[in-house]
């Protein structure tokens, strides 16, 4: 049997550790099945079917590349994970596990298309059946993450899932057009998405940072507006084939009439200023935008979009439309005298003709043009996609007026939240619930949006995995899987095999810390880095400086956006302080605190020796303090001790300094800490 090997050297050697931590994670499971999503309906049964070098697979029923090329993916990945030589492809009665697929998908994937599929794993067979091919692919995709270590070996436990999706579209959006992204980023964040069934890449290719796709009749968009870095035509159509392959459709946005600055760069005629007009090498919204008076803007346009579509065989075309702030408009007296003359009150009536022209344009290529919320209009088209930055509530809107929408307010996973916090968040939540059943049934789903003014091709995989799983899973299962605990216990298995698709979220931060150390990782920094993670939201930009050619190296870049182990930390604390710990959590919780308190000690003489790591003497002293208090308080509640006032006043105090940024960087021990303050202050 052929078998492909990771791409990234350096991951290759990463699974070995990854295999010893998959055991022990794989074993603590109290879940029985470490699925995600959570299929839609699963029977368990008795034993298991053991993956001991006879797996033989035989396809039946209708076959194209996308079933050949997802026997062989599911073959390769196998052999990573067990490392056991597997059996070539037979047509003999020998074979134990049979895909049956019923007929052909649609020539190009289409919204809505059939993905369901029914998995039967007995002791001695396994059976995939689905109607198409997309439903093969999700089939393959749960059957390996059933895959676990038990004394037997590999196996997969004996089982029965009839499984299909909660919404038709459930996506992932990446930003290209800020900070670059090569092919192989695209692609094996690609396979992330099949391995967690998301079914919709969006591209977001330009924007004021850069004009990311080559185009052959306007060649100066990306001769001027991308400073070298775009997309060749060719591998656009190598990234969409590939995206085919995995059962994923590829949706374009080119943003318009705003977020243009690369755009005008080489082409002014279509701006509304004077410019003239340089890439722009900061972050935030811009002055320019482009002129929706001139005839010539939807002559370029339709040429532009023409030549795009053909690039992008999907239906949809993605026109941005956010974030306009008017000003060039403003104070362009042409433009001022076209608005009074054709009765627009305000920008918002002349943003609303320029994308009512731009609709007609797309579908005049035959494509449905979709949007960010501001392009809804109550003369908006009611094929016109809405994509809702702003909340359920703007959602919600959209769906009464008529229109298909997508919610991705909940899911900007480039602001660092938890995983849960997306998790709970639900496109049929809130006013999204209130719709009537028909206006329920033009939510389509949702995408997450990993915008990338403070990723870059190194760090970005960790800013997406593994917590889009979670968000996956909120699209794909029943509305009423929303335990945080068990997705919490079925993610951390998720994330390790997510490493055995070329994802890099957990050896990309091992790299960066090495570089950090100077060529090694200090034990001590691994402990700090453990319990520290970027601030949340928006509050980032103003801690630092950040532009296109901020070197994104420092710690606040390297770690995971969640870290676990203050999150697990913090479980333990609410245990102990609800009175419900035993002995033993008592004790592991004082470890860790004696640990944290003990590290600055063993990590300060290491931080002056690289500017990097000289920032983080306060946040490691910082932690030892906090952990100090914690200890101080864990130890007087467990003895009943009484503790005066002024001295809960100042650690409380201490608490709140502590817990404010340092080094772009927030120590995650504090909640917990102060946790503990407050139960002794309730305990005295």
């Amino acid at each position: 049997m052929k078998t492909s090997f990771p791409r990234n050297p350096a991951l290759f050697l990463s699974l070995l550790s990854v295999a010893l931590m998959h055991v022990a994670s794989i074993r603590a499971q109290e879940s029985p099945l470490p699925l995600m999503p959570q299929p839609s309906h699963v029977v368990m049964g008795s034993g298991q079917f053991l993956l001991d070098g006879s797996l033989s697979v035989e396809l039946q029923g209708y076959k194209d590349s996308r079933v050949l090329a997802g026997k062989q993916r599911f073959l390769d990945i196998l052999y990573r994970e067990t490392g056991t030589p597997l059996l070539p492809e037979t047509q003999s009665p020998t074979a134990n596990f049979v895909i049956k697929t019923d007929g052909a998908g649609a020539p190009v994937q289409k919204i809505g298309e059939d993905e369901s599929y029914r998995l039967e794993v007995s002791t001695t067979r396994v059976l995939l059946t689905a109607p198409n091919a997309l439903g093969v692919l999700r089939g393959l995709q749960t059957f390996l993450q059933l895959v676990r270590l038990t004394p037997q070996g590999f196996s997969v436990p004996v089982v029965t899932v009839d499984d299909q999706p909660r919404f038709p579209w459930r996506g992932l959006m990446i930003d290209s057009g800020r900070h670059f992204m090569p092919v192989p980023v695209i692609t094996r964040n690609l396979d992330g998405m099949e391995a967690v069934k998301m079914n919709v890449f969006h591209w977001h290719l330009s924007d004021d940072q850069g004009f990311r796709v080559e185009s052959k009749i306007f060649p100066l968009l990306q001769g001027k507006g991308s400073n070298g870095f775009y997309y060749t035509q060719k591998q656009i159509g190598e990234v969409v084939r590939y995206a085919r392959e995995r059962g994923i459709r590829v949706v374009p946005e080119f943003d318009m009439p705003c977020h243009t600055t690369s755009w005008l760069v080489g082409y002014p005629q279509l701006a509304s200023g004077k410019g003239p007009y340089q890439i722009s090498n900061r972050w935030g919204i811009m002055d320019s935008a482009m002129d929706p008076t001139r005839e010539g803007t939807y002559q370029f346009l339709d040429r532009f979009i023409g030549e795009m579509a053909a690039l992008f065989p999907d239906a949809y075309f993605h026109i941005g439309g956010d974030e306009c702030d008017g000003k060039e408009w403003d104070a362009n007296p042409r433009i001022k005298a076209f608005m009074q003359a054709h009765g627009m009150k305000d920008n918002a009536a002349l943003q609303s003709y320029f994308t009512g022209r731009v609709q007609k344009l797309v579908a005049g290529h035959q494509k449905i043009m979709e949007g960010w919320d501001e392009v809804l209009q109550p003369d908006t088209p009611r094929d016109v996609v809405i994509q809702s930055w702003r909340g359920e509530k703007a959602l919600a809107v959209a769906a009464r007026q008529g229109n298909r929408v997508l919610l991705s307010n909940g899911y900007y996973i480039d602001l660092d939240q938890p995983a849960a916090e997306h998790y709970l968040v639900d496109p049929l939540g809130g006013d999204g619930g209130s719709l009537s059943p028909e206006q329920k049934a033009l939510v389509l789903g949702g995408e997450a949006t990993m915008w990338s003014e403070y990723v870059t091709e190194e760090n970005i995989d960790s800013g997406i995995w593994p917590r889009t799983a979670a968000i996956a899973e909120r699209f794909w299962s029943p509305q009423d899987v929303r335990d945080v605990d068990s997705m919490y216990q079925r993610l951390a298995v998720v994330s390790q095999k997510l490493q055995y698709y070329g994802l890099e979220h957990g050896f990309s931060t091992r790299l960066m810390l090495q570089r950090i150390g100077g060529g090694e990782v200090p034990q001590p920094l691994e402990v700090l880095a453990a319990v520290v993670q970027p601030p949340q939201g928006y509050s980032r930009g103003g801690m630092r400086e950040y532009h296109t050619f901020t070197p994104l190296n420092r710690l606040a870049d390297a770690v995971p956006p969640e870290s676990e182990t203050a999150r697990k930390f913090n479980e333990l604390i609410k245990q102990i302080v609800a009175g419900k710990a035993t002995p033993k959590q008592w004790q592991e919780a004082r470890g860790w605190l004696v640990r944290w308190r003990d590290n600055d000690a063993k990590l300060q003489p290491l931080l002056g020796a690289s500017d990097l790591a000289a920032e983080l003497i306060p946040v490691s002293r910082t932690l030892s303090e906090t952990a100090g208090i914690g200890l101080r308080a864990l130890d007087d509640l467990e003895n009943h001790r009484a503790v005066d006032t002024e001295r809960l006043q100042k650690d409380t105090q201490a608490l709140e300094a502590a817990a404010k940024p340092q080094a772009v960087l927030i120590d995650m021990v504090v909640p917990s800490a102060q946790l503990l303050v407050q139960a002794l202050g309730n305990q005295h």
